[in-house]
């Protein structure tokens, strides 16, 4: 065999290895001869490696008695927690009923009326003096102003409006009763009518349904005591809050001298609220609310001013031992069925609000004072019925509607001691007269609106509406009302508003009773003007435009703007104009009021911060009622010249926060005006004052976890500032009045 035969062979032996390994195992074969005579190879058997495995572990079977558990499924809700959850629903679809869309609104949660200095033992007038634009004011004069408006101010609870009162410094709402509030100012959306200078819609506590309470005292300085007590729960489908207040002071209306201690000054007040809400279906419910507030006064004497008239013998008296009181009961009751639908919401509500006032004179110090001693009793009245309705047309369209009727029967009168004058108002004889003035009436008013809320897009609303109102009182009148409002959303934390309305407000009925001059002639009651036409409604325009801003670069912190021009026909305004702490309205023929508010609202973990600047200027011409409550140079002065009225105040601020630390809340507010008009037709100003307080406030766990005691100390005007808040000059100032003094404050609050 050749060398070449034989690397022939080797190599067909190869090939044939390699196919039977390809093909896996071969079965054996005998050889056969090859074709060629040569005898073939046999078959060679490949069998392919086993693959390789870990030996395995032996597998111990563990024989337990323990059963798997499954995780144990959520207990159903209780009956109280359905109850909260249907209430939840229809308090939002009853702010979405009213939502006042393209005005304004300042926020002020329950969390930071407790986070103020003397948290909710702060009386709802000062509480408000840290929103925008919000200014303080004597008690006699309405203890606010916003946007330098006097009075006009819209009070509601849950959406339902609350009537006016006769009260010229009593408060019938607590802020223990507070789960939100808003102040909205601006252009009002059609549904809110007569008040509209603002509008605070208080939200009552949504949290106080789960069978708690608490019960607390607090005190200090001016011999202040108050002591509270508020509870709630929820009983089958019905909730139910009840709470009470008893405050005392020998501080109880402003000081009218700088020193520490004012001079007959001590009240007595008590207050109560309650709160019923029953759940009919899943659809609607039944709510009854109910509140009373009852107010003694003394009125603080002002020593040292001469006497100017003589009376049963009598011309000197020491005006320290003056003894004038004033007492004031209010109460309210509202009957509310809301039902919410597919698309279709609305809420019926009855009302009825009851208000007295009574001043009693020191006859005889008054009459050598102020040659005039008047018993002044005022009484109202009120029953009325409220609706408003929301119905949803698609996605882009909301229509709502509703309407207001009152009925209001008030008597106002004055029991008066006078003396007897001669024709150029000197005294001619001793032995004072009595005279009597009453004046009683049933008025009537109706107000109603229609609107459309239009969603053009996901970021732009427009609301459109009219508004009819209609008054039948001392006088008759009425106005048709366009309104718009602008909404715009154009980024995520970016909110524009703007609008117009057009309003109507007629004058409280009591405040435009008439008075009887011809009771009082020949006397030293008797006025220098004679002239005295009957108070009108104001009519107005408002126009309005802000903007919100998140800054995202400073989480947390939220920017705001907001510019705001009126023009009014018989501009309404009142003061006090006599001892009795009353008021009397009037009209100005014209009146302007411009003004910019700066707001900032600082959030961040557990800190909290805000602040509000506002610049406003409110000025009027020519008193076209009630003219005689004015002297001749007074009057003729303001007919030929627009005058600031008399609660303008150019400049006013507020700057606040609280900080909790390792369970201890600090907190502070401070409020800033640049003084309230005075002197000749309120051509000055007093001057301007700073007020500062402070608080500090811990939790203590010695009831139980979760009903902690809580310990307070609070410092009311901390620097100890001397300020006048009015000098007892301007139009419709009587008397002097100062800001507190410093006072310290300790309270104790337990859980229940």
């Amino acid at each position: 065999m050749s060398v070449f035969d034989k690397r022939l062979l080797t190599a067909s032996s190869a090939a044939s290895l390699l196919l039977c390994s390809l093909s896996g195992p071969a079965q054996s074969q005998t050889a056969a001869p090859a074709a060629n005579g040569t005898t073939a190879l046999p078959d060679i058997e490949v069998t392919a490696p086993k693959r390789t495995q870990q030996p395995r572990r032996p597998r111990t079977r563990v024989v337990t008695n323990k059963r798997r558990e499954t995780p144990p499924a959520a207990p159903p809700p209780t009956q109280a927690q359905v109850v909260a959850g249907q209430n939840d629903r229809l308090d939002e679809v009853r702010r979405s009923l009213v939502a006042p869309t393209g005005a304004g609104s300042y926020e002020m949660s329950q969390q930071f009326l407790e986070s103020l200095p003397q948290g909710t033992n702060t009386t709802l007038d000062k509480a408000l003096l840290q929103a925008p634009g919000v200014s303080q004011d004597s008690a006699a004069s309405g203890d606010l102003h916003v946007r330098n408006e006097h009075a006009n101010l819209q009070y509601r609870i849950n959406g339902i409006m609350l009537p006016d009162g006769v009260g010229a410094f009593g408060q019938i709402i607590d802020t223990g009763i507070v789960g939100s509030m808003a102040l909205i100012t601006g252009a009002m959306p059609a549904q809110y009518g007569l008040r509209t200078a603002a509008v605070l819609d208080i939200q009552t506590k949504a949290d106080a349904f789960n069978n708690s309470g608490s019960v607390g005292v607090y005190g200090g300085s001016h011999g202040t005591i108050t002591t509270s007590l508020e509870y709630g729960g929820t009983v089958g489908q019905t909730q139910y809050f009840v709470s009470g207040r008893y405050f005392g002071s020998n501080l109880g209306i402003e000081n009218p001298t700088p020193a520490y201690n004012a001079i007959h000054d001590n009240t007595s007040q008590e207050k109560g609220f309650l709160y019923l809400s029953t759940v009919l279906d899943p659809q609607s419910r039944l709510t009854f609310m109910s509140g009373v507030s009852n107010g003694n006064y003394e009125i603080p004497n002002n020593p040292g001013q001469p006497p100017g008239f003589t009376a049963f013998g009598m011309s000197n008296f020491d005006s320290a031992q003056l003894n004038e009181r004033q007492t004031e009961f209010n109460q309210f009751n509202v009957l509310a069925y809301q039902h919410s639908g597919d698309g279709y919401d609305y809420q019926i509500s009855y009302f009825n609000r009851y208000s007295q006032l009574h001043f009693q004179p020191d006859t005889i110090g008054d009459l050598i004072f102020n040659g005039v001693a008047s018993d002044v009793y005022r009484q109202s009245m009120i029953n009325g019925i409220q609706e408003d309705t929301s119905y949803r047309i698609g996605f882009a369209h909301t229509l709502k509607f509703g309407f207001s009727v009152s009925t209001e029967d008030s008597l106002v009168n004055n029991g008066s001691v006078v003396l007897p004058t001669d024709d150029t108002g000197a005294q001619t004889d001793d032995p004072p007269r009595s005279v009597f003035d009453s004046s009683a009436k049933t008025g009537y008013l109706f107000g109603s609106y229609l609107e459309d809320e239009w969603r053009i897009t996901n970021q732009l609303t427009l609301n459109a509406g009219l508004r009819f109102d209609q008054m039948w009182q001392y006088i008759d009148a009425n106005q048709l009302s366009p309104r718009v409002n602008l909404t715009w959303k154009p980024a995520d934390g970016t909110t524009f508003h703007a609008g117009y309305s057009r309003n109507f407000t007629p004058p409280e009925q009591v405040l435009a009773a008439p008075t009887n001059l011809a009771l009082v002639q020949a006397s030293t009651a008797q006025p220098q003007v004679s002239q005295n036409d009957p108070v009108q409604p104001e009519r107005s325009n408002v126009f309005d435009a802000g903007v919100t801003q998140k800054i995202y670069a400073i989480p947390g912190l939220e920017l705001g703007v907001d510019a705001y021009y009126k023009t009014a026909t018989d501009l309404l305004d009142d003061g006090q104009f006599g001892a009795a702490y009353v008021l009397t309205a009037f009209n100005y023929a014209k009146g302007i009021n411009q003004g910019v508010e700066l707001t900032a609202t600082y959030n961040n973990g557990n800190l909290h911060l805000y602040g509000n600047l506002a610049w406003a200027r409110q000025v009027a011409t020519d008193v076209v009622s009630n003219q005689y409550l004015f002297d001749p140079d007074e009057l003729a002065f303001i007919a030929n010249n627009y005058v600031y009225t008399d609660h303008a105040q150019i400049l006013t601020a507020s700057l606040g926060g609280s900080y909790l630390w390792n369970g201890t809340k600090f907190s502070a507010d401070m409020i800033y005006g640049s003084g309230l008009r005075d002197g000749f037709a309120n051509t000055s100003t007093v001057s301007p004052y700073t007020q500062v307080n402070l608080g500090v406030s811990h939790d203590f766990n010695i009831v139980s976890p979760t009903k902690p005691t809580t310990l307070r100390l609070d410092v009311v005007n901390l620097f100890d500032t001397v300020y006048q808040i009015r000098d007892g000059s301007g139009i419709g100032v009587f008397a002097p009045q100062y800001g507190p003094r410093r006072g310290v404050y300790f309270g104790i609050s337990q859980k229940l």
